[in-house]
């Protein structure tokens, strides 16, 4: 009984053993054949055609993404000097403004009272000028003395400093002083949009009280807005200023804005990325400050080489060439490929050989790829 398992256990280890180099066998798969072997019929009738590597400039396009951005001097932020309530405004973010016209009202008792120290100021500064003219006549009489002409001179000089600052502080809240008069005294000032835009930010609501440091609005001037782009340091040396390119956005991908390249920065970041500002050659209303873009920039590379694609044949998910090893012999090699442009395709070969003093299968390659699945299935 002991005899008779022994010899089972035995005769399952042998067929287990015996399976997998079966199922070994079955999965080796047989080596590619190189080599394929014509007659001067066949090469005749495949209509082969031989040629070599060349260099030639291929470009590549160089793939970026960035987002629309507005240059400082474009982008305009209000506030009031004095500060105030806001007693009116209609923006809204987006609302479209023109340059001069109100987009809010602001009121406080602060600019009742620096009208008032105004007029008074150039009541004050009249009288010092008549009081300085005509000591100035005493003086010159010697009617009076020299100090209280001087006195009368520092008098009026301060007058008019004390008159000029106020007249300053007028216009910082758009009071015209050469028009203010006591029929003009007013509690509420207006202020006016310096650019033509739209509105960004509307950072308060009416009633509410404005220090002098808080964004009332911000506006934005469109017309200047650019891309700015982030290109990676090995990327830098193959833009300029001045090349073209091409942008896009993922929601239109069938609507391109033709760009220039203005500014490349050479200031790194620390994930070694530069900005590059781009120019739009057309403005569009669409484009929003923000926005995400994509770019594409066509790259030159010179001395590429490269062979026409009819060359190229696939096989097994590879990319391969025939080389002339004689008039009636030719050799599969495996190439990589690389950029394409105008039918030429830059390649290199795999196994590292110099392929530029090769003899290279430019049509008819597929009819040597048939021949040669045809004989390694016989």
């Amino acid at each position: 009984m002991k005899n008779l398992i022994i010899l089972i256990i035995g005769t399952i280890v042998f067929a287990s053993c015996g399976g997998e180099k079966i199922q070994e066998k079955e999965t080796t798969q047989p080596a590619i054949e190189t080599n394929v072997s014509l007659t001067e019929a066949q090469i005749k009738s495949a209509n082969i055609d031989l040629g070599k590597i060349e260099d030639r400039e291929i470009s590549t396009t160089l793939k970026l993404n960035g987002k629309i951005d507005v240059p400082p001097q474009n982008m305009i932020s209000v506030s009031m000097p004095l500060g105030g309530f806001l007693k009116s405004t209609k923006l809204l973010p987006g609302m479209h403004v023109k340059k001069g016209e109100i987009i809010a009202t602001m009121e406080d008792q602060q600019y009742i009272q620096l009208q008032q120290e105004y007029l008074m100021e150039k009541s004050k500064l009249a009288f010092s000028e008549n009081e300085y003219h005509r000591q100035k006549e005493l003086n010159v009489s010697k009617a009076s003395s020299d100090k209280v002409f001087q006195q009368s001179e520092m008098e009026f000089k301060n007058q008019r400093i004390t008159l000029s600052a106020l007249s300053e502080k007028l216009r910082l809240i758009h009071i015209n002083p050469e028009t203010l008069s006591e029929a003009s005294l007013s509690r509420s000032i207006n202020i006016y949009s310096s650019i033509d835009g739209f509105v960004s930010k509307v950072n308060v609501n009416i009633g509410k009280y404005v220090n002098p440091s808080d964004i009332i609005f911000e506006l934005i001037n469109p017309s200047d807005i650019h891309l700015n782009l982030k290109v990676f340091e090995k990327d830098l040396d193959k833009l300029s200023i001045g090349q073209k390119l091409i942008a896009f956005n993922n929601n239109q991908l069938d609507k391109k804005y033709p760009c220039e390249i203005i500014l490349v920065s050479q200031d790194l970041s620390e994930d070694r990325s530069a900005d590059v500002h781009c120019h739009f050659e057309a403005y569009d209303k669409t484009l929003l400050p923000g926005m995400y873009m994509n770019a594409e920039v066509e790259i030159m590379m010179k001395n590429v080489p490269s062979i026409n694609e009819d060359a190229i044949v696939s096989y097994e998910g590879k990319d391969y060439i025939f080389l002339s090893k004689s008039k009636t012999e030719f050799e599969l090699v495996e190439i990589k490929k690389g950029n394409s442009e105008n039918n030429f395709i830059e390649v290199d070969a795999l196994d590292g050989r110099d392929l530029k003093n090769s003899k290279i299968v430019v049509k008819g390659a597929y009819s040597l790829l048939m021949q040669m699945k045809n004989k390694s299935e016989e």
